[in-house]
């Protein structure tokens, strides 16, 4: 792959990436601010600029070295990385009436907390697609780059909103799991957060996870890219 077609898939994936993981954060900030939770704003998380969100190693060392690896050696795009993780603190959840949550309705938060990320992932993905249909539909020639800035924006929303919805700590999947299961189930999950990262990296890598979201996300992708296209 040459430096102009390199250069080009960059303009293609960034976008998505940032916007998808931005929103991401953003999300699970905004959720749990609404429970009362002040460390994210405190944090300066509550933003929809990405530099707070970026990790200097997972954000862009990471991801960026597997995407211009992958393109210049297999000429398709590999991505894997995160965000800086927002910092949640449920002691503050509170519900309308200011009382402190716990039991049934703290497990209720801690779920909608988790999934606020990979659901305005997926909202992202449908955005994209109804921009492209729009465009599709407004014009007989589409820019090409636009076309392809959109389609990889589904592609990498429906990516991270998969991928995070895995049942394993720290993954967003993994805090709904441990919130729906009862004690001591959910504890004994919860300290898996300590080694979680450390497996998925090890199941990536060896295929085996590819193998199993593979399908899924594929599948996914279809659906919106079908549903922009169709007649």
């Amino acid at each position: 792959m040459n430096s102009t077609n390199l250069i080009y898939n960059l303009m293609v994936w960034a976008p998505g990436v940032i916007f998808a993981i931005t929103l991401h954060e953003w999300a699970h900030g905004f959720v749990a601010n609404h429970y009362g939770d002040p460390t994210p704003a405190r944090m300066g998380r509550l933003t929809l600029n990405p530099l707070p969100h970026i990790d200097p190693v997972m954000t862009l060392l990471v991801p960026g070295a597997l995407l211009i690896t992958s393109l210049m050696t297999m000429g398709s795009p590999i991505l894997f990385g995160g965000a800086k993780p927002v910092p949640v603190n449920p002691n503050y959840f509170r519900d309308r009436q200011g009382h402190r949550l716990h039991g049934v309705a703290m497990r209720v938060a801690l779920i909608l907390v988790s999934a606020a990320g990979p659901v305005i992932n997926f909202m992202l993905a449908a955005l994209a697609a109804l921009a492209l249909r729009l465009l599709a539909l407004s014009t007989d020639a589409p820019p090409f780059l636009l076309v392809d800035m959109l389609l990889a924006a589904i592609k990498m929303n429906v990516i991270l909103g998969v991928f995070n919805l895995l049942p394993v700590p720290p993954l967003d999947g993994g805090r709904i799991v441990t919130a729906l299961l009862p004690n001591p189930f959910d504890r004994a999950l919860a300290q898996m957060e300590r080694i979680g990262l450390a497996l998925v990296l090890l199941l990536a890598f060896t295929g085996m996870l590819g193998s199993v979201l593979g399908p899924i996300m594929t599948g996914a992708t279809r659906f919106f890219i079908h549903q922009a296209l169709s007649p």
